[in-house]
């Protein structure tokens, strides 16, 4: 092939150097056409402010703080992940999916919000038809294992991940010998959860000794012991062995020293086993007045569970007020009667 030839002819350098700026506006403008513009972080007192919504469940307070930032910029991964985490508070299931695919969108490599989307998907799956489910399921799985993929060392979303491969069905990608992956990868990180997922997948394998060894152990090297005696006292629950749940509920109590979320799971325990619903309403009355909240247990569902025991209880009056202080916190809650 013949080389191409080029002019020999040359411009001034008045006329080339007007060639050049014009062409640096030219280039500078296909950029600025192709190239979108970047997110903007949302504000940290704003950011400080919605994660203590979430803390103390004041899931509409965290929705007015958020909704005009997205307003501002609608990229604002962090905005979106947040309002997806009131949503899922709220059990506003789609809602919360929306909202964390859009944040994921923003920010692709972030493993806390693959998290988040993995969990919003999980809940939504539990509540549809079964070919949905199936679908659902799928994108759980895929959600959890980008997660771990996007730091091996989010414990958090490991556990999810094992959790997801010990109870879900091989058809959706789950199964016990995937959990045991999880585990080896957990036990350096967190050694705590990684008995507590060996316990849950010797229960799959319906190895109720083996179960309850794990559950023991994982008390023993937690750092949040309270947590882990109501894992027990759940596990002794399905076991139907009433007077062990009892025990590990008092011993949960007994080490949850600042009335936290250790208290709300016990009084939960509890209420599923159809026991002691005086203690119940002790246990959550403690936690509603403990500096100790949690987004785990948001404070407007501990009010409506405490509203329903009251209700049973015949205190309708009570139980009333208990309604009303969730609505004025989170007046969407899907649980509210």
């Amino acid at each position: 092939m013949t080389p191409r030839r080029y002019s020999s002819q040359t411009c001034s350098v008045e006329t080339c150097a007007r060639w050049l700026v014009a062409l640096a506006f030219f280039i500078g403008g296909l950029f600025v056409a192709e190239i979108p513009e970047r997110a903007l972080a949302l504000d940290p007192a704003i950011s400080r402010a919605v994660h203590a919504d979430l803390t103390h469940g004041r899931a509409d307070d965290g929705i007015s703080r958020l909704r005009p930032a997205l307003q501002q910029d609608p990229r604002d991964a962090e905005a979106h992940n947040l309002l997806c985490r009131i949503f899922f508070a709220e059990e506003r299931w789609d809602d919360a999916v929306h909202e964390c695919e859009a944040a994921t969108r923003e920010a692709p490599q972030s493993s806390e919000y693959h998290m988040w989307l993995g969990r919003a998907y999980g809940e939504k799956a539990s509540r549809v038809s079964f070919v949905s489910a199936y679908r659902m399921g799928q994108r759980v799985r895929s959600e959890f294992e980008t997660a771990v993929a996007r730091d091996p060392r989010n414990a958090e979303a490991l556990a999810d991940l094992g959790e997801f491969y010990s109870e879900a069905p091989s058809v959706v990608g789950g199964g016990t010998d995937k959990a045991d992956e999880v585990v080896r990868k957990m036990e350096p990180l967190d050694p705590a959860r990684a008995h507590e997922l060996k316990g849950r997948i010797a229960a799959q394998r319906k190895d109720p000794a083996a179960a309850e060894a794990e559950f023991k152990a994982a008390i023993r090297v937690s750092r949040a012991p309270a947590a882990s005696w109501t894992v027990l006292a759940s596990f002794y629950r399905k076991q139907q062995r009433w007077d062990d749940m009892m025990q590990a509920i008092r011993s949960a109590i007994a080490a949850d020293k600042d009335h936290g979320v250790a208290s709300g799971y016990a009084a939960s325990v509890l209420v599923k086993a159809n026991r002691e619903p005086a203690l119940a309403i002790r246990l959550l009355e403690s936690y509603l007045a403990s500096p100790k909240q949690s987004e785990e247990l948001p404070v407007f569902v501990a009010q409506v569970r405490l509203g329903r025991l009251l209700q049973q209880q015949g205190d309708k009056q009570a139980a009333q007020q208990q309604f009303e202080a969730a609505r004025a916190l989170a007046h969407e809650y899907r649980g509210l009667p």
